[in-house]
Order: structure tokens, then sequence, then C-alpha cells
């Protein structure tokens, strides 16, 4: 079948008006050609309705409980070019046991060189500083100092052995605690406001294994315990999207950062390679950037079936939905405000640093989706783009011209595809 010339990538259909483009949102009036069935929104791109910094993206090495990355591994991990995933922000575990501190110098020294942000949490404290109580194990309360002290040695030990931790956990999931120690929300109040002034990288609390807010929601109303936190760290294992805004942090949290720090998605049954259901990790990262407002989105290992970067060491289909946002969009960037859901199943994302602008969109239809796209203030430049679908992996997909801030692209079916523009 003969391309019609409003199907062309890059140029917007020739039918159609600047005025009629640049509506923000509006559906596009029906052509003399023959069209889709689903009717064609514009996507409005907003370059100077700046949302939230984005801190990065990443994920979990424990190389205690699973084997640690390969020199290998670590570059496919860290490193941003053809086959990499550009990951900016490693998590590792504060162990109790001092003995093991050294086992994740050698990855967080590699993604540190790499230029990645590298922070750690604690399952738990020493054991000579807990207790097992009726809700299981928790520090003593005469052990906060302590506790502190340990954090702090910690941080102090990678300093030396060339690792530079952006922040440090109070506790990993203080909420979710079966095999590890639990904080209620006043213990984590209290640490925060007698013990965190002293830790001497960033804090971050309270790492709820649920985006759960009443343990959020006392450190935000509590002045002295928020002036001594940093950042405020969630997971999101089953939390609803419902509860991914947080108005209390979007009125009391000016100057701190929020983070997700640790989730898998959807599961960790199945393998990262299965498709098109690995597209439900890009509409889960689209979620909880737009919706959240999270600066980081972290995967748990990095290395797993399950994750994004298959045993063999190469990426998998989820850690391809990971890049799509990773290698393009860099710590420093901002998130734009863009139309989120031009038709169902249709997720967009946008960015900016400076003039250029990334666009990430998701189709989790069976079938293509064309959309016009406006960048309202821009004017001509380059794009490129990259896609990933069932039989592609973060592959170039082409090059086009821009024309006065518009260009029109079809998303092939079930697929995720990166715009970086200018």
């Amino acid at each position: 079948m003969a391309a019609h010339p409003d199907r062309s990538e890059g140029a917007a259909s020739p039918r159609l008006s600047r005025r009629a483009l640049l509506a923000a949102g509006a559906a596009l009036p029906a052509l003399a050609i023959a069209r889709p069935a689903a009717a064609e929104t514009t996507v409005v791109v907003e370059p100077s309705v700046v949302q939230q910094t984005i801190q990065g993206f990443g994920g979990m090495n424990h190389a205690v409980w699973i084997d640690d990355l390969t020199a290998a591994q670590r570059e496919t991990a860290f490193g941003n070019g053809e086959g990499q995933l550009g990951f900016t922000v490693l998590r590792i575990p504060v162990h109790e046991d001092r003995a093991n501190w050294s086992r994740e110098v050698a990855t967080a020294r590699r993604a540190s060189e790499l230029g990645a942000k590298v922070f750690a949490s604690p399952w738990n404290p020493p054991s000579s500083m807990t207790e097992t109580f009726s809700g299981g194990k928790r520090l003593r309360h005469d052990m906060y100092a302590a506790y502190a002290r340990h954090l702090n040695d910690f941080v102090s030990y990678m300093r030396d052995n060339g690792v530079p931790l952006y922040g440090i956990s109070v506790q990993n999931e203080p909420d979710y605690a079966h095999d590890w120690t639990a904080w209620t929300p006043n213990e984590i109040v209290r640490f925060l406001r007698e013990n965190a002034g002293s830790i001497t990288t960033r804090v971050i609390a309270p790492e709820s294994f649920q985006y759960r807010k009443n343990l959020s929601d006392p450190i935000l109303n509590d002045p002295q315990a928020l002036a001594n936190v940093d950042i405020i760290g969630a997971h999101l294992y089953g939390t609803r999207n419902s509860d991914f805004p947080y108005p209390l942090f979007e009125q009391k949290g000016g100057g701190k950062e929020l983070w997700m720090t640790e989730v898998y998605h959807p599961n960790s049954s199945d393998s990262a390679d299965l498709w098109p259901q690995a597209l439900d990790v890009g509409e889960h990262m689209h979620r909880a950037l737009l919706y959240g407002r999270f600066q980081t989105y972290l995967w748990w290992y990095i290395r797993r079936y399950y994750g994004p970067m298959r045993e063999d060491g190469r990426i998998s289909k989820r850690g391809a939905n990971m890049a799509h946002f990773s290698k393009w969009v860099r710590p420093g960037y901002s998130r734009i405000t863009a139309t989120a859901n031009p038709r169902p199943n249709v997720f967009v994302t946008a960015f900016k640093n400076g003039s250029r602008v990334v666009i990430v969109v998701v189709n989790k239809n069976d079938s293509p989706a064309y959309h016009p796209y406006v960048i309202r203030g821009a004017g001509s430049a380059t794009i490129s783009t990259w896609l990933t679908d069932a039989n592609r992996t973060l592959a170039h997909y082409n090059t086009f011209t821009m024309t006065d801030g518009s260009f029109a692209a079809q998303l092939p079916a079930q697929s995720i595809r990166t715009f970086v523009v200018g």
C-alpha cells in the first residue's frame, strides 16, 4: 500500500494548520484521506512548564545475597554506549557484619567512576544493637547514637575506598520487617530528630515497602525531623496508581528530594524478556515519574532473570524499557509537561535539558498509534529515535527533521520509542 504524505515520518500533515496543531490535546479534524479508526490526538510538549529534576535511574547490587556484577557487567550497567543500560544510580547494602563491607567496593567504585550516584541502605544494625520484641526485631532505644556512628563508619569506609556515597538510608522497608529490623513511625522520627544530624552524608528515610504515607507523613509534619532528612525514599511494591501522588510532600517537602529506591514490576516470577509484558515497566516508569513525581527509579537486582540485565549479562526487554529513559534522560534533566495519554494505552513522558527535549512514548495497543507532536516554542531541529518492540531492542529507528516545532510519528504496535530532539 502506498504511503500517504501525512503518514511520512517527521512532517506534520500538510492539511493541518499551525493553529490546529497548537491546540493542546485537541483531537485533529477529519481529513479527506483515509485515517486510522482511533482519533489522532496531538501530543503537546511544553518545555516552559518544568516539573521535577531527574536524579537518575538504576538498581541494586548485593554481593552477599547474589554474585557480584562482573567487570563486564559493570560496564553494561553504568556505561552508556551501544548495548549498555546507561544507569546513573547504584544502591548497595550496609551490611551489619563489617567483614562484608569490602564485597561491595568493586562495583560501587566502578559505578562512581562512570558518574553514577551511589547510596546505601541497611537491612539490620549490628546484632549487638538489636533486641527482640512482639513485632520482631528492633534497634535498642539506647543504641541510636551508636547506630548513627555505625552508618557514619560505612560512609567513611566507602569514601576511603574511592566511593563517595551520595546518601545513606536509616532502614530498608521498616514496615515489612519479617526478616529484618522493624521501626515504628515514632522511632524513625526520634532517630531523625536526635541522631541523623550527625550523619555525614545525605539521609534517606523511610523507604516504606509500599509507599505507605503513615511512615513519611510524621517526618514531613515534624520540622526537626524533616530538617535532618534530605531524601524521602519509597518502594512501590503493589502501590496503587491512586497512591502515587503525594500532596503533603508537595506542601512541605520543599528542598527535599523524592526517590523511588526499589521495585520490580510487575513480578519476580516471569522472565524479563516476555513481550509485550515487559512494556508494563515502561508504563510503570511513566506513572512513577508523572504522577508520583519521583526523581529516581531503581530496580531491585540489576542482574537477575526478571531484571534489567539477564544472567548472561545482556540487556533484557524489561531493561530496554528502563534504558529508553536512562540512556537519554540523564541526571539534571527536568521532566516537563506533555499530553500524557493521547489515547488509551499510549503513555507519553517528556524531559528537557537546555534546548534538548526527550520524549518517551509507550504504545501497549496491538495496533500502531499515529500522532502529531507539537513542542511549544521550538523551531527546526534534528530528531533521532530509538525503538524496542517484539523483534528489536534499543534499535536506532530513524532520524528526521522537525520544522516549526511540529512533527508526526507512528508508534509500532506494542512498542516503546524514545525521541531525542536537538
